[in-house]
């Protein structure tokens, strides 16, 4: 699948240099030419990323920024001409995720946006405030869980074991192992235990039909349904 970016550049020739080359690597680009189209394509349209310009007509790089990051975690790139270490705290307090500065290569650019979307894709695990693969977004300062926006319920157990999954994506652990790591060594349940969490948590991330806890041998692995 085709990652999905909207383009948000008030310069013609600059917002069809870049898009040439996100193209030329099987991105979908969507483009707005102001602030506020952006703004409209983002509410309107699902995107993987969002590069965003900060001096624009009618609503600025700011407002959007601060606009998206109200509603989404979407990962965003700023470019903009101005290089001030003010500007560029700005940019980061208000959420941004990369800052880049005119004049630019599109080369550079596309590069840094792989590398932000691998990163947000598939590292599991890093440290930070946040843990993020795909729709799952786990907040580990707020201990709040969501799968595409919508909020669910986990005990602080069911917690706990969610975590410890997502930092194993993909990986078999046994349940010994799960036993240990979540609960403890000395803990004096059995592996039952594990099994019981496991289906109450398979049910509680079913409801959005993409994450799975599959039984492979003596153990589980987590992973996206295909």
């Amino acid at each position: 699948m085709k990652r999905r970016i909207l383009l948000v550049e008030d310069d013609m020739l600059m917002r069809e240099f870049i898009t040439d080359y996100f193209k030329k690597e099987q991105w979908e680009v969507y483009e707005a030419e102001n602030g506020r189209l952006g703004l409209e394509i983002f509410e309107q349209t699902s995107v993987d990323l969002v590069v965003l310009d900060i001096m624009m007509p009618e609503m600025d790089g700011w407002s959007v920024c601060r606009c998206i990051r109200a509603k989404s975690d979407v990962p965003i790139i700023i470019i903009t001409a101005r290089s001030e270490d003010d500007d560029q705290m700005l940019g980061f307090e208000l959420g941004a995720d990369e800052y880049v500065t005119k004049p630019l290569s599109p080369r550079v650019l596309v590069a840094r946006a792989t590398a932000l979307m691998k990163r947000t894709e598939g590292t599991i695990g890093r440290e930070g405030d946040t843990l993020l693969y795909g729709d799952l977004l786990v907040n580990r300062t707020a201990h709040t869980v969501s799968v595409a926006g919508m909020r669910i319920n986990l005990s602080p157990k069911e917690y706990d074991l969610l975590l410890f999954l997502i930092k194993h994506y993909g990986k078999v652990v046994s349940r010994e192992y799960i036993l240990d790591a979540v609960w403890g060594y000395d803990y004096l349940g059995d592996l039952r235990t594990v099994d019981t969490h496991i289906k109450k948590l398979r049910a509680k991330l079913g409801d959005e039909g993409q994450y799975i806890c599959t039984v492979i041998r003596s153990g589980y692995k987590f992973e996206l349904e295909s």
